[in-house]
């Protein structure tokens, strides 16, 4: 099964990597994703592939049924496996000099959507060659939007795209591990992520007339002060709070009557968030009475934390080491970033791991959400590879 899989992978991945070209070179924005909808759909059909489109937007769900689906007509006591892809790019202005680089002004697939999407097309074009030898039933997940709020996981939840599905697999390039490896994390992997925003008010005036004024300037600076103190930057035990906008609109001798704080908060854990954000709320409208303001404050809530279960993890870690070679397996650190998939691992077992693509010899080192991103385009043999065999495995085993 192994070596079929791995003919099948050689077979595919010119097709792939034109498929992954054609994406990169026209990237389109969260929940904009039409023309990448129609690839995917095109692709889909000349495989004679079941899909639903126009989910959650431009979303789009492939079904494979396997050999023990059809021959009990549902009844399998096989999983059902979901597999994702996130499909939309990022507003950026690409620096690569190659030959298929972004003609959309601004728009550049930096997090490497391109490559999952593609990816799970070559995975979906082998599960299918291969749906005799497989078990129970596959989706394969196209989702838009996962770079913006609320994120297209939350909406095709809300669509039904989870219901009868038993576990789902995502697989995220990552330049932090070379091309060859692949990285697992079993049990919070990822952080929430909610966007903090603080206006503090007062009476604005000229600077020399302290009297006739307040100071909205300097509150929020003791909030931010305050803030920092109670959550520093080198202990992450109790969330991160991070502040990236400071706008204040006076001048030399003009104290505002406003000023706007942003930041970001992240922890691992739902008391630990519900703790910062009460948390917030106190010091910001303590400190700005302090000072004579009053503080508004609104914390947009964004992604829960990303839960890999234990169990599944460890048996995909497993199977990895069947293709790969335990040497190329990594155990992975925890990460405050936060990743729209979590949406999913709070319903059901879910396991999201990681694919190396850097290779510094040909100079591909870049970082995600970076102008000049990119990746070894032979990783994508390895992550369709992984990913189907993982796959297969799981389609054995027996319904929980």
């Amino acid at each position: 099964m192994r070596q079929l899989i791995k003919s099948k992978c050689d077979a595919y991945f010119d097709e792939v990597v034109a498929i992954r070209r054609q994406l990169h070179q026209h990237p389109e924005l969260s929940f904009c994703e039409k023309e990448t909808a129609e690839l995917i759909k095109r692709c889909l059909a000349s495989r004679n592939i079941e899909f639903q489109s126009d989910i959650a937007g431009t979303g789009i769900v492939a079904t494979i049924k396997g050999l023990s689906f059809r021959a009990q007509r549902g009844t399998s006591s096989a999983n059902t496996i979901a597999l994702r892809a996130d499909i939309d790019a990022l507003p950026i202005q690409e620096q690569n000099d190659i030959p298929y680089r972004s003609v959309n002004e601004g728009v550049m697939h930096a997090c490497g959507h391109d490559a999952h999407t593609a990816m799970l097309l070559g995975t979906a074009f082998i599960l299918n060659d291969l749906r005799d030898k497989i078990s129970g039933t596959i989706k394969l997940i196209f989702q838009p939007g996962e770079e913006k709020l609320p994120g297209g996981a939350s909406l095709m939840i809300k669509e039904g795209v989870l219901n009868d599905v038993d576990l789902i697999i995502g697989q995220h390039v990552y330049p932090d591990l070379p091309y060859g490896e692949v990285g697992f994390h079993a049990g919070p992997y990822m952080a929430s992520s909610d966007e903090v925003n603080i206006t503090v008010k007062g009476r604005g005036g000229h600077a020399a007339k302290p009297a006739e004024r307040d100071n909205a300037l300097l509150a929020a600076a003791k909030i931010v002060s305050k803030l920092s103190e109670l959550y520093p930057e080198n202990n992450n035990s109790n969330g991160l709070l991070a502040f990236g906008s400071f706008v204040a609109d006076g001048t030399y001798n003009v104290i505002p009557s406003e000023v706007k704080l942003k930041g970001t908060m992240r922890t691992f854990d739902e008391i630990k968030r519900k703790s910062l954000k009460d948390n917030i709320l106190k010091v910001a409208k303590e400190i700005a009475s302090e000072y004579g303001c009053e503080a508004e404050i609104f914390i947009e809530q964004g992604y829960p934390s990303l839960k890999n279960d234990v169990e599944l993890t460890e048996k995909c870690a497993a199977f990895a080491k069947d293709v790969l070679g335990e040497d190329k397996v990594k155990n992975l650190p925890q990460l405050m970033t936060a990743e729209d998939f979590a949406w999913y691992s709070q319903k059901i077992p879910a396991c999201f791991y990681r694919l190396g693509t850097s290779n510094p010899e040909k100079g591909i080192n870049a970082k995600q959400h970076t102008s000049n991103f990119n990746i070894d385009e032979n990783s994508m043999r390895i992550g369709i590879e992984t990913m189907v065999w993982i796959t297969q495995a799981l389609s054995q085993l027996d319904k929980k």
